[in-house]
């Protein structure tokens, strides 16, 4: 008897061939991972360069807009926590979007890359977006939701994991 399920456990690695199904199976996640990548990336340079954001008050500061957000987010603590230092916090926010874009572009770290833009969508989802009406106007919950694969499955192709995971494997001599 025939039935749809697979049975096989081998997915082709990159260049073994398979029809266009698993050659998309295998690339889905690229777009994603490309889009994020880059967009992490311009938001951080973005804040680095614009000369009002990185200021404790004025139009355009960090400092202005967490005050501006304190009171309609979800957990004002962590507006207080990050109104101690604004431009710190400010420096902390583009510098962790850099290496979050670079780490998710190259694939280098691609999980922990991914855990790090979550947990920042997830602090300005809370914070900056929180009071979005309706909730779906606000970007930060959909970024959210969006390193969710990229924390699970990693940058298994076209990617500085995935070239380390294999030459490990050839250095112990396993050829798979």
């Amino acid at each position: 008897m025939t039935h749809g399920m697979r049975t096989d456990t081998h997915s082709p690695h990159f260049g073994d061939g398979g029809g266009w199904r698993d050659n998309a199976t295998r690339y889905a996640l690229l777009p994603l991972r490309i889009f994020l990548g880059v967009t992490f990336i311009y938001a951080g340079l973005d804040k680095l360069t614009d000369s009002a954001f990185m200021k404790d008050s004025g139009a355009g500061s960090i400092g202005d807009m967490m005050r501006a957000v304190r009171d309609s987010s979800a957990i004002p603590a962590l507006v207080d926590l990050s109104l101690k230092s604004p431009v710190g916090f400010g420096y902390a926010i583009a510098f962790g979007e850099l290496a979050v874009g670079i780490g998710t572009l190259l694939g280098l770290l691609a999980r922990l890359a991914a855990l790090g833009g979550a947990l920042i969508s997830l602090s300005l989802w809370l914070t900056v977006s929180w009071a979005s009406d309706p909730y779906y106007y606000g970007n930060d919950l959909a970024y959210l939701m969006a390193w969710t694969p990229l924390i699970l499955a990693g940058a298994p192709l076209l990617s500085l994991d995935a070239a380390l995971r294999s030459r490990r494997r050839q250095r112990s001599g396993r050829y798979q």
